[in-house]
């Protein structure tokens, strides 16, 4: 789109640190964990000192061998470390490939043969428990951010000699490699070029723009999601101090927002569904936070009031985008503490102007509508170049200029979009299981997870986790389900026990072949 081509020249995420250094020297990143490739740097590291880091990584993996055009597959334990070591490939001229620490070896397996014979940076603890022993003879080299191995090349002792300068590679030419959800298979590997990543960051640039004043941005987003990339270049460039969490456990992240008291907080809708209790901490960890903003996937009302109410100022916003891994951010809403807990949850807004658009294409012949939602397609030059190895599924998506997204909704005469199901998640006669979970969830507030899944007979089920893993009492359930489409009764799950994505959205095709499993065992 127009806003996004003009003097496109492409995201430079091997120089980001360096060039943030020289505008804000003074700027700082705290962490709430230690950096698996330099533990010595403590959890406070001015923005001079992790761009020096990244220069060094990158030295180092120049002298094991890694060039301009090399896939480097960066499969290791959580840590910030993960987006370092992206950066240190990036100022190679190479494309990092990033995988997520919670996949399954044999999913990176896969992966990694999709790739093309990469590089593989990984860590002594994936390499015991995950890995298999193929990927020596499947990777061009494995190298070690922390632990060893005598088949592979440590990364922890410095290079010695002089830095390798950085390599500036075209913006149409691929910069990042990420990979989907994986909540309908193995994902898929999408391929960034610098100029997508940059079309990416305008909208959202646009939107930080209303934050004015110089204030701690708190993040907890997945160090192989490509928002975070975006997100760092508006952080790092504008001089706001960082806060990183690699883990979203509420306690830690309490103890954290009350030492550094954030301005700006950004997680995944589930992350701020973990948070909630944090709104009745004491200490009132997210009173200074003016300003929320959720990635991509729905969220629900009652959490955004949750998070809106926490905050001690007389007017805070809580800003959602939606997107996806493929296209990057197209629309967007903003709330405020006016907006009723039981508004309609699956208003997920409008597109940027000059910059993405929303279409909603029919089923069936007749206007999409809320009892007849159709295909949201978008068209954004965010869109990823391609599926790694796997084009026909990428152009089967396709459809001109527009990029199905595999949801379902339609839009309102004023043109906000609605978002009502996942295609592969739609339950036949239900109506949109979204705005079920969202009534649920306003109307008890004992829940910390619903999802509302068919059995193999297509009959709707609810599974349910409350608040320490209690039983929920019958009566309050059959008064909060009375007004819904009829559905099982609940089943129960603890909540660490639900199959999930690295973004913590919980995998719903995997929950239903678990319970549909215990079922046939059950039976």
């Amino acid at each position: 789109m127009l806003l996004q081509r003009i003097a496109n020249r492409g995201i430079r995420l091997g120089t980001l640190f360096e060039r943030a250094a020289v505008r804000h020297p003074g700027n700082d990143v705290t962490l709430d964990h230690d950096l698996d490739v330099a533990p010595e740097l403590g959890r406070r590291i001015t923005v001079g000192g992790i761009a020096d880091l990244v220069a060094e990584l990158a030295t180092r993996l120049h002298a094991a061998g890694v060039r301009p055009a090399d896939r480097v597959v960066v499969y290791k334990s959580n840590n910030f470390d993960i987006t370092l070591a992206a950066c240190a490939v990036a100022r190679l001229g190479a494309v990092p490939v990033l995988l997520s620490p919670h996949l399954e070896g044999t999913t990176v397996t896969e992966l990694i043969h999709r790739a093309g014979r990469p590089y593989l940076l990984t860590d002594g603890a994936k390499l015991a428990r995950e890995l298999p022993d193929t990927v020596f003879a499947d990777t061009a080299g494995v190298l070690l951010a922390s632990g060893e191995d005598p088949r592979a090349t440590a990364l922890r002792s410095p290079a010695g000699g002089s830095r390798v300068a950085p390599v500036t590679m075209p913006p149409g030419h691929p910069a990042l490699i990420t990979h989907t959800s994986g909540t309908t298979g193995i994902p898929k590997l999408a391929v960034h070029t610098g100029r997508t990543l940059e079309a990416r960051y305008r909208p959202q640039a646009s939107v930080a723009a209303l934050v004015r004043r110089r204030c701690p941005v708190a993040i907890h987003v997945s160090f192989v999601h490509s928002r975070l990339y975006t997100a760092l270049a508006i952080t790092m460039l504008r001089g706001f101090p960082l806060i990183v969490l690699a883990d979203d456990d509420p306690d830690r992240a309490a103890d954290l927002f009350a030492a550094h008291r954030p301005g700006v907080l950004e997680t995944h809708p589930n992350s701020f569904l973990r948070w909630e209790p944090l709104a009745d901490d004491p200490r009132r960890p997210l009173s200074t936070v003016r300003y929320f903003s959720s990635t991509f996937d729905a969220i629900h009302p009652r959490t955004v009031r949750r998070m809106l109410t926490a905050s001690a100022y007389p007017r805070p916003l809580f800003g959602q985008l939606y997107g996806q891994s493929e296209v990057g951010p197209v629309a967007a809403r903003a709330f405020t503490r006016h907006r009723p807990e039981d508004a309609d949850g699956r208003c997920v807004g409008m597109p940027f102007p000059g910059m993405t658009a929303v279409r909603v294409v029919s089923r069936n012949g007749r206007a999409p509508s809320a009892g007849n939602p159709g295909y949201i397609e978008v068209r954004t030059d965010g869109r990823i170049l391609t599926y790694l190895g796997e084009q026909r599924r990428y152009d089967g998506q396709r459809h001109g200029s527009w990029w199905r997204m595999g949801d379902l909704g339609y839009r309102t005469r004023w043109g906000c979009l609605h978002l009502l199901d996942r295609e592969v998640d739609e339950i036949a006669g239900f109506g949109s299981t979204l705005a079920a979970e969202d009534a649920l969830f306003v109307r008890l507030p004992e829940l910390t997870e619903v999802i509302i899944i068919a059995d193999p007979d297509g009959l709707p089920v609810p599974v349910v986790c409350t608040v320490d893993n209690r039983p929920l009492d019958p009566a309050r359930w059959a008064a909060a389900v009375a007004s819904l489409p009829p559905m099982a009764p609940p089943v129960r799950r603890e909540r660490a026990g639900l199959p999930q994505t690295g973004t913590t959205k919980v995998k719903r095709l995997d929950l239903a072949r678990q319970l549909a499993d215990r079922g046939s065992a059950a039976g």
